[in-house]
């Protein structure tokens, strides 16, 4: 978890919050993304609310640039969450990157009209007239205009600003001839600051009244951490020294590869955006739809993620003054903190530093304080991640208005949350089922090699290494972990391969125990887990990964890359609590000795985390002062928890199917209670029930039209559900057409109600090329109910055909047994391995003192 280890104890750097200088309202726009949203689903709500996304750069609608990423596809979902602004590069309407290979388009038909303006009008009127929330948009008519299309500046500039004048003019015609005002424009949009060309154009936009709404600039180097203050310090210069009043600013690309899913180097940058007020936004280095590599899969949590929803849950509260030990300092402690004074609640983010913390905050009331401290650390682009540890715990004396706190780190890419409270009834105690964590590049190697991942323009490694070139039978890597007590654990290897599904061979104290089979990821350097469950005595034991089972033959697509092995105690189950310090309050909601207290529309809302798809009890501990009944919904569906029959403390609960990743929890009390936490424990066991679940191989089902069955065999390494024999066999060219389907009839006890229908999916399309963005395509499956509605499920790229996940979409039936039918009337949808349908409570949920 980053925690330090005794020889690194010694080291320490101070991080200084003083909590009566007030620095202004929390921002929270520097989590902005571009390109992070691809398609409606694609990430999911959950994962969207939860990083609380509150600006993104999207594709002009049917723009060329990409396949996916049209702002008037996404703005739904979009909206839905924290959305407020929504900006367009106008300029993707084009193909090829650099646009028109960089050189600027001219008057080809000779029609007296530059080519740009006629789609940049097309793009503006699509969005005026079909947009739900046209005024909520922002158009950049210009990305990096420093490098493409006016890279001399001497020579170019009156061009660049005539254009300027042309663009701006088209985008107000098209609003005003639509009734809508003022359009709102950002620029100019280089790809860096340059304070010549800033001067140039802001003087002579201020002359023309053609000033944009928004400043943009980039900045997307390592550097770039240390000069971002200067050159923002240096446009607010130039805004006085020309009396421009203050135009908000928005960097809409920042951060290089090596950034994305690492939040100790995340909170580097969120930290200075936050401190000047600016908003912000992740490049973008891969696919569409993952929030620029901060998120695992469509609906999960990496370390950015969660780095993301912290930052998000200080909306509502004021900054304070942070004084690091080394500002401006690429790779070293940076923090944010904000006071929640309505709830009495102080938060400090910190981390990007390789040294212990001493953590000292001043102006602090009262004589003593809780401070509960969590850890979340890289684990890979996919590297499916649930809630932080708390790694700290303390109950600390307040000294002439002062509180000091140690927190261990040796990890420069480990971030930290600390909650600083009155003296709660309880505090969570230190808690992590992490037992042994150990980077792959010290254990001992055969026919490997050790690689460095620290170039800035590759995802970063844990520990900055890898253990690559694992091609042969004879490739192994052996470690050894101690347990503390004889029980169930999962280890798990976080890996990448290269677009491929893969395989090893793991051997537990000199014998061979199972295989460890790696779904795809998009590149060695992009990595993800692998689990694998094991019985093991107390102790030490010896494990290793092999290239093979018994040394001659090769496992296929054995070449992977592996980075780090991460032993987990899960012998009690997988239990997580989630106490409302961790949560969202609104509605009028307010902390109360350590609870939320609700009443009328008072809500909680919490993000939690599953590990795998199926069941678990989610609990919620609550007190009323008399009968009483608490509203609980899982990703918007209610949960009907019965009431309470008094006054008095209780546990509600209910065994909810919950799909891998991330699910909203909101819980309302209109009547009044006081909610302590909320609880989820994985009951695995319910999932094989046929009462609660109806499971089936795709080829199994009856098909229609085209759909056609097809396999794999064991020699492919497929990831996927195999048959005896190792072969996985599937369902492709569903959809295309509606008849191309494949269908699920229910079983008779399966009548109307809420349901969750889970499909082992695999998405490998692409669509055209582009120098670094891998330009993948989202998939649809809609499954419509015999005489009942459509519910539609996008499926992200999984990188191969051979890489089948989970992907839950709910589903509410209204019909007694009308069938369940898959398809796509107008695009292929995805491969199918398996379906299986859920009740989505199963049982009947309880309400118990406690």
């Amino acid at each position: 978890m980053g925690i330090a280890t005794a020889a690194r104890a010694a080291a320490t750097d101070t991080l200084t919050v003083d909590l009566a200088a007030d620095t202004g309202a929390f921002r929270g726009g520097a989590t902005g993304t571009l390109y992070g949203l691809s398609s409606e689903g694609v990430p999911s709500q959950a994962v969207l609310n939860g990083a609380r996304v509150t600006n993104t750069s999207q594709r002009p609608p049917d723009g060329l640039q990409h396949p996916t990423g049209d702002a008037l596809k996404v703005e739904r979902s979009f909206f839905a969450g924290a959305g407020k602004d929504l900006y367009v590069y106008l300029q993707d309407m084009y193909p090829d990157w650099p646009y028109t290979a960089g050189t600027r388009p001219g008057d080809a038909d000779g029609d007296g009209v530059w080519d740009y303006l006629p789609l940049l009008r097309e793009a503006v009127e699509k969005v005026a007239t079909r947009s739900a929330r046209p005024k909520d948009y922002v158009f950049l008519p210009f990305n990096e205009p420093d490098g493409i299309w006016y890279q001399d500046w001497p020579t170019e500039r009156d061009q660049f600003l005539a254009d300027w004048s042309a663009a701006y003019r088209v985008i107000q015609e098209v609003w005003a001839a639509h009734g809508l005002g003022h359009a709102r424009i950002g620029g100019p949009g280089d790809s860096r600051w340059h304070a010549d060309r800033s001067a140039d154009f802001l003087g002579y936009a201020q002359k023309n009244g053609q000033l944009p709404d928004v400043f943009i600039w980039h900045e997307l180097g390592i550097d770039n951490l240390a000069t971002f203050r200067g050159n923002f310090a240096a446009y607010r210069d130039l805004e006085k020294s020309l009396g421009v009043a203050a135009i908000p600013v928005n960097i809409t690309e920042y951060a290089l590869p090596r950034d994305m899913g690492a939040p100790g180097s995340l909170i580097q940058w969120l930290t200075m955006f936050e401190d000047v007020k600016a908003d912000a936004q992740t490049a973008y280095w891969s696919y569409a739809g993952g929030l620029s590599d901060n998120i695992s899969r469509t609906n999960g949590a990496n370390g950015g993620w969660w780095m993301f929803k912290w930052y998000g849950d200080l909306a509502g509260s004021r900054t304070v003054k942070v004084t690091p030990p080394r500002p401006n300092t690429v790779a070293t402690l940076q923090g944010i903190a904000a006071r929640d004074a309505a709830n009495d609640r102080t938060t400090v983010l910190f981390g990007g530093g390789a040294d212990g913390v001493n953590l000292v905050l001043r102006n602090v009331t009262g004589s003593q304080v809780d401070v509960q401290v969590r850890a979340v650390r890289l684990n890979g682009a996919e590297g499916a991640t649930g809630q932080p540890p708390v790694v700290l715990s303390t109950r600390a004396t307040v000294t002439d208005g002062t509180v000091s706190v140690t927190v261990p780190n040796d990890n420069q890419h480990t971030a930290y949350q600390a909650i600083v409270t009155p003296v709660l009834p309880r505090r969570e105690p230190v808690a992590n089922p992490l037992v042994s964590s150990v980077e792959a590049e010290t254990g001992t190697l055969v026919d490997a090699t050790v690689f460095n991942r620290d170039d800035g323009w590759t995802q970063m490694a844990s520990n900055r290494h890898d253990v690559g070139d694992f091609k042969k039978a004879t490739s192994s890597i052996t470690w050894q972990a101690t347990v503390p007590r004889t029980g169930t654990y999962r280890l798990s290897v976080l890996a990448g391969t290269n677009s491929l599904p893969g395989r090893h061979a793991l051997f537990v104290d000199g014998g061979y125990h199972q295989l460890v089979r790696y779904p795809a990821t998009l590149a060695w350097g992009y990595r993800g887990n692998a689990d694998v469950t094991l019985r093991l005595t107390a102790g030490t034991h010896t494990f290793a990964l092999k290239g093979s089972t018994d040394g001659v033959t090769a496992l296929p697509n054995v070449d992977i890359a592996v980075d780090r092995f991460d032993l987990y105690d899960v012998t009690d189950s997988e239990r997580t609590v989630y106490p409302v310090l961790q949560a969202r309050l609104s509605g009028g909601a307010k902390l109360v000795d350590g609870a939320a207290s609700l009443s009328g529309s008072g809500k909680a809302t919490f993000f939690v985390a599953a590990a795998e798809t199926g069941y678990h009890d989610l609990s919620v501990g609550y007190g009323t002062k008399n009968a009483a009944a608490i509203d609980v919904r899982a990703d918007g569906r209610t949960l009907k928890m019965p009431a309470s029959k008094s006054a008095g403390s209780w546990v509600s609960t209910a065994r909810v199917f919950l799909p891998q990743g991330i699910s909203e929890i909101t819980v309302t009390a209109a009547a009044g209670a006081q909610l302590s936490s909320i609880t989820t424990a994985r009951a695995a066991a319910a999932d094989s029930d046929q009462a609660n679940v109806y499971r089936a191989q795709a080829e199994s089902l009856p098909r229609a039209g085209t759909a056609a069955v097809a396999s794999y065999p064991k020699s492919t390494g497929v990831f996927g559900s195999e048959d005896a024999g190792g072969t996985v066999s599937y369902v492709g060219f569903v959809g295309l057409g509606a008849g191309n389907t494949v269908t699920l009839n229910r079983p008779s006890s399966f009548g109307a109600g809420d349901y969750v229908l889970t499909v082992g999916a695999a998405n490998a399309e692409r669509s055209g090329s582009h120098s670094y963005n891998p330009q993948v395509v989202d998939r649809f499956i809609d499954v419509t109910e015999a005489g009942g509605g459509t519910t539609r499920g996008a499926v992200r790229t999984t990188y191969a055909w051979t890489n089948f996940w989970d992907k839950s979409i709910p589903v509410t039936t209204t019909t007694a047994s009308g069938a369940l039918t898959l398809g796509n009337a107008t695009a292929y949808a995805p491969d199918l391995d398996t379906v299986s349908l859920a009740r989505l409570v199963a049982g009947t949920p309880t309400t118990t003192a406690r």
